[in-house]
Parts: C-alpha cells; sequence; structure tokens
C-alpha cells in the first residue's frame, strides 16, 4: 500500500496528463485507451525506472550557482558542482546556512521537475524519499522493489540528482571569485554562493509580517482607532530585486516558484535626524503637512486614474486599488494629526492661534469635550480633506487629469468611512 503523499502525487499527475490528452470531440474507446495507457505510464513500475534516468538533470544544490549567473550551470569541462551544505546550528547570533531552517533548491531541466518533487516528499514519519534512499530505509527499498528493475539502479538513478557528474570540483569564472589569503603569497580561490533558500524563507517571512490576514486586521483596527491587545510591525526600506528576469525557472525550483522575486532589506546605517513638531499657528494643512508627504500614494491614484480610463481590468479591482491608496493618504494625515496633538498641551496658545474653530476641535486636548459630542466639527473637517487631497494632486502629479464632482465625492466619501479615525 502506497503512502498517502505517493498516492497524491501520481493522481495529480494522471489529472494532469488526461486533462491535456483528452479532448471533447473523442470516442468512449479513445478516451479509454488513453485511461489504460495513462495508469499503465504513472505506475511505479514504468514511471519509476524513467524518472532514475532523468533524475540526473536536475541537481539539488542549497547553493544554486545560477543566482550568480543564469549560465553559470555549466563550464567547457562539464557542470558546475552542485554544493549541498550541511552546517550545524549555532547560537552565534549570525544570519547564516545552518542557523535558518530553510529548504533546499534544485536546478537544471525543468522537465524533471517531476521527480524533484516526488523525491521530496514528506512520508508519514516526516523524512523525504531522498532521504530514505540515502538512509537506505525500508520504505525506500519497500518503495523501489519492482520487477523491472533492481533496487541499486533505481538507487542509484534517483541520487545522482545530488551526485556530481564529475569525479572533479568544478566552478565557472560567471561566478563571483574572492581570492582569501592564507599564508604568504598563497590563496584560497573561493567561489561565493548564495543559499537560495535562505533568500526565499525571508521572502516568506517578510510577506508573512506585511501581508497575512492577521496584520490586515490589525492595521483596519488601528486605521478606525480601534482597540486592540496585540501590536504589529511594520519594516521600511523593502526592495524587491528579481532573479532571471522572464524565465525565473532558468535560475532554480524556488526560484520559479516564487516568481523569480526577493525581499532586499535595507543595509545602510540609520540616519538619525532630530524632528522637531510644532503646533500649527495658522492652518494644519498649511503648517504641518505639505502636499508631497503623500507624493507616492498620489502617483499611485493618478496611474489608478489613467487606467481607469481605457482597461479592461476589472472595475472591482480599480476600486480597491483607490480604496486603500485614499487609505493610505488618511493614515500620513492621522500620523501627523496624532503628533501634533501630542504638543498641543504645551504649544498651543489661545491668544495667538488663528487655527480655524473645528481645527482647534480636533487638534487640540483643551477641545476634548467638544470632539467627542460634536460632528460638525468633523463635517467640516472631512470637506477640508477632501479638498486638501485634491489639491495636493493637482500639485504633485505633472500633467494630472481633470478631477471634478465625482472624484470630489468619491475622495470625501472614502474620508467619510473613516471620520471616527480622525476623533
Amino acid at each position: 500500500m502506497l503512502e498517502p503523499a505517493i498516492q497524491d502525487f501520481f493522481r495529480k499527475r494522471k489529472d494532469d496528463w488526461l486533462n491535456k490528452k483528452i479532448k471533447s470531440s473523442m470516442k468512449e474507446d479513445e478516451i479509454k485507451a488513453l485511461k489504460d495507457e495513462c495508469e499503465k505510464k504513472f505506475s511505479i513500475p514504468c514511471w519509476l525506472p524513467d524518472a532514475a534516468k532523468r533524475a540526473g538533470q536536475m541537481s539539488i544544490s542549497s547553493h544554486p550557482c545560477t543566482f550568480s549567473h543564469p549560465s553559470a550551470r555549466k563550464n567547457k569541462n562539464g557542470y558546475v558542482t552542485s554544493v549541498i551544505a550541511k552546517v550545524d546550528h549555532k547560537a552565534d547570533g549570525y544570519l547564516r546556512t545552518g542557523n535558518v531552517a530553510a529548504a533546499e533548491d534544485a536546478l537544471g531541466n525543468a522537465a524533471v521537475l517531476d521527480v524533484y518533487k516526488f523525491l521530496t516528499l514528506p512520508l508519514g514519519d516526516g523524512v523525504s524519499i531522498l532521504e530514505h534512499l540515502q538512509q537506505d530505509s525500508d520504505q525506500a527499498k519497500a518503495l523501489l522493489n519492482i520487477p523491472t528493475e533492481s533496487y541499486q539502479e533505481l538507487k542509484n538513478g534517483l541520487l545522482s540528482m545530488i551526485h556530481s557528474k564529475s569525479s572533479e570540483i568544478l566552478t565557472s569564472s560567471k561566478i563571483k571569485q574572492v581570492y582569501f589569503p592564507i599564508v604568504e603569497d598563497e590563496y584560497h580561490l573561493l567561489s561565493v554562493l548564495s543559499n537560495s533558500g535562505i533568500i526565499y524563507e525571508l521572502r516568506k517571512r517578510i510577506d508573512d509580517l506585511r501581508f497575512s490576514e492577521k496584520q490586515k486586521e490589525l492595521r483596519d483596527l488601528k486605521r478606525n482607532n480601534q482597540f486592540s491587545k496585540t501590536s504589529f510591525m511594520e519594516i521600511y526600506g523593502i526592495t524587491t530585486v528579481g532573479y532571471g528576469g522572464t524565465k525565473p525557472q532558468n535560475i532554480s525550483v524556488l526560484n520559479n516558484q516564487n516568481g523569480g522575486k526577493a525581499r532586499l532589506l535595507t543595509s545602510a546605517p540609520p540616519q538619525l535626524v532630530k524632528r522637531e513638531i510644532q503646533f500649527p499657528t495658522n492652518d494644519f494643512f498649511i503648517n504641518a503637512i505639505r502636499f508631497y508627504d503623500i507624493g507616492e500614494p498620489l502617483n499611485k491614484l493618478h496611474a489608478l486614474f489613467l487606467t481607469g480610463l481605457d482597461s479592461d481590468i476589472p472595475r472591482r479591482n480599480l476600486e480597491k486599488g483607490r480604496d486603500n491608496t485614499i487609505e493610505t493618504i488618511l493614515d500620513q494625515i492621522i500620523k501627523r494629526m496624532t503628533a501634533v496633538r501630542a504638543v498641543s498641551t504645551e504649544q498651543y496658545l489661545e491668544k495667538t492661534s488663528r487655527l480655524d474653530r473645528y481645527q482647534k476641535i480636533w487638534l487640540c486636548d483643551e477641545y476634548q469635550k467638544q470632539r467627542s459630542e460634536q460632528e460638525e466639527w468633523l463635517d467640516e473637517l472631512c470637506e477640508q480633506i477632501t479638498r486638501w487631497v485634491m489639491a495636493a494632486y493637482k500639485k504633485v502629479i505633472k500633467k494630472p487629469i481633470a478631477l471634478g464632482p465625482a472624484e470630489y465625492n468619491y475622495i470625501h466619501e472614502m474620508i467619510e468611512t473613516h471620520r471616527g479615525a480622525l476623533k
């Protein structure tokens, strides 16, 4: 009896194969013939020998050379040696191989991806088929016990995915090289490789931190000024780097699974700038916040406006994008509002202030009672924010489109939806 994971693996292969082969115009006997062929093709006695012959076209590696250069896999002497680093964990505080639980990668012929997926299947004990083969376990011997080929031949063929195809260690001139001094006039020539498992483990953790449903819920609570026992974190200065261009599969399996996109964290030292919040004397939207503070979301909003003019993108998606952009702008206003309120007790002077009354109620501690009991000031504030956003759009965007009553009403409606966060 095959393990459930192996049964699911072959079931999916059969379904995919039949979906490609069977046409609506076929007769029943033709379909039956294809199903019989499929059962035979993906039976253990037929599929395993074929997989063993193809396995050598792909190499499992923890540090794929193709992350340095897409053409680094092969040189004039053969294939570059695949590195599978096994390093013990140490509590030394370093982010390195061994200190991060990361998946191993593979590179080579994408047509052999099915063999790679088969070998990396975890069985019921949590150990992969590949590890079982390396250990000559009873499970491996039972799985490879077929009449068409011997266990040892199948094992050797499948393990060629992790064994070098050459007896010597080969590198490539396309990989970054470093001469490392060891003694006087002697050096080691090191080929610097990237641990792709760590690269994409980093992406996974960053994406979970930024885009998980839990994080979205917490951000919504903050945006709506609602209490939460749980806080959330933000990571700034993230850059996306691409590997492989339009063909990420030419780099590695993990790279292809992630669309060739990885995340980079800033490594520049922090720039500590002393900032002093000044309580506005004339107008919050003149003294405390600038048009260019919301330049990035305004550019996104402009792009969405242009897309909406001539696009087959679903209207629902465009509206969601515009809503998210307006919410980002509102977040900036609320952030500055919070900073101004924090200094209002010390800096606000009624005698010298030329703020409109609605802004006094909005920003000053001594008006907290009116802020909670009255609503008229909030109506005026929502209208002012709408006018300010539209003015900022015209000022920041070099070639803005003409905004009319429809755009005004849309922005105003979005501000009104989140008016509770402005109290």
